[in-house]
């Protein structure tokens, strides 16, 4: 695994690949080098302008590529059953549910869930699980689902999963990574339990340079917050081509087994892909059966072919 690039990525000719967020950052590179080695790749975004403009973007730099836009707002369920409903394969081979929101003054998705947890959890759950059927489909697929290292400062409120109580814009974050994590564990229990190959694995990017890190003062104009997380990501921060590569080593390395978790080698903050330590708490067998009844209930999408 040491040195391990995106030149090692495995051929992925003939393989259907879904990126969530891919207009821009982590998800981009990822797409762009899924592509690169033959997949045909689905950017799933919320904005068609910003989206399509990426889809183009890898098409020109990649020759051959095959990439296109799907709608996907993992703010409001009614948008990720219609991409769902709409997806144009019968199959699906790699699922990467790469976006998020990060540290954002506190509001509600369309459903009323809060933010951070609406978007980077509960659409995930409700898009993984829509998709199953297609994924189920493919021989040796693939759910990986993108945390961060922030997981370890809070684990999940089950019985305040919405922030209602007292909302803490890091905290809201952090709960929310962990619950990609206790996603995770648990999809991948499940997923053994019904005899299936697919495996499900988890990654971070450790500190990696992307606009997630200003969306959050830009949304409340905290001007000099913003120039701050500009100064950090120039500063400390790797790339975002390094920061994709635990995503792009949990989604094709041959190695990568069941609910493992990926980041940088150095200090879980850069480097090469490594195997990464997570908090106890996300490997919980009962709390991750206790989020998954919840997100089941908030989200209406059950998972009817893994059953607990």
């Amino acid at each position: 695994m040491s040195g391990w690039n995106e030149k090692a990525v495995p051929d992925q000719c003939g393989r259907v690949a879904v990126v969530t967020g891919a207009n821009s950052g982590l998800g981009y590179v990822t797409a762009r080098e899924l592509a690169r080695k033959g997949a045909r790749v689905v950017l799933a975004c919320r904005s068609e302008v910003r989206g399509s403009e990426a889809a183009d973007r890898i098409v020109a730099e990649v020759p051959g590529a095959e990439a296109q836009f799907g709608r996907l707002d993992l703010g409001d369920l009614g948008s990720v059953r219609e991409f769902a409903a709409t997806f144009p394969y019968e199959r699906l081979d790699l699922l990467v549910n790469n976006a998020g929101v990060m540290a954002m003054p506190y509001g509600t998705t369309v459903d009323g869930f809060e933010t951070q947890f609406g978007v980077n959890h509960l659409g995930h759950f409700a898009l993984t699980g829509l998709l199953l059927p297609a994924l189920l489909d493919a021989p040796d697929a693939r759910i990986v689902t993108v945390s961060s290292f922030m997981h370890a400062l809070a684990n999940i409120d089950i019985d305040d999963l919405n922030s209602g109580r007292r909302y803490g814009r890091w905290t809201a974050y952090s709960r929310s990574k962990t619950a990609n994590l206790l996603f995770t564990h648990e999809l991948a229990r499940r997923l053994a339990a019904a005899g299936s190959g697919v495996v499900a694995t988890a990654a971070h990017p450790g500190y990696a340079a992307t606009n997630l890190q200003t969306a959050g003062p830009q949304a409340e104009g905290r001007r000099g917050a913003e120039r701050f997380m500009e100064l950090g990501n120039r500063v400390f921060a790797q790339s975002a081509e390094a920061g994709a590569l635990p995503s792009l080593y949990a989604a094709t390395a041959p190695d990568v087994r069941p609910d493992s978790f990926y980041g940088p080698r150095v200090a879980m903050w850069r480097g090469a892909p490594a195997r990464s330590w997570r908090a106890p708490w996300t490997l919980n067998d009962a709390m991750g059966q206790r989020l998954w009844a919840a997100s089941e209930e908030l989200t209406g999408v059950v998972y009817d072919q893994l059953k607990a």
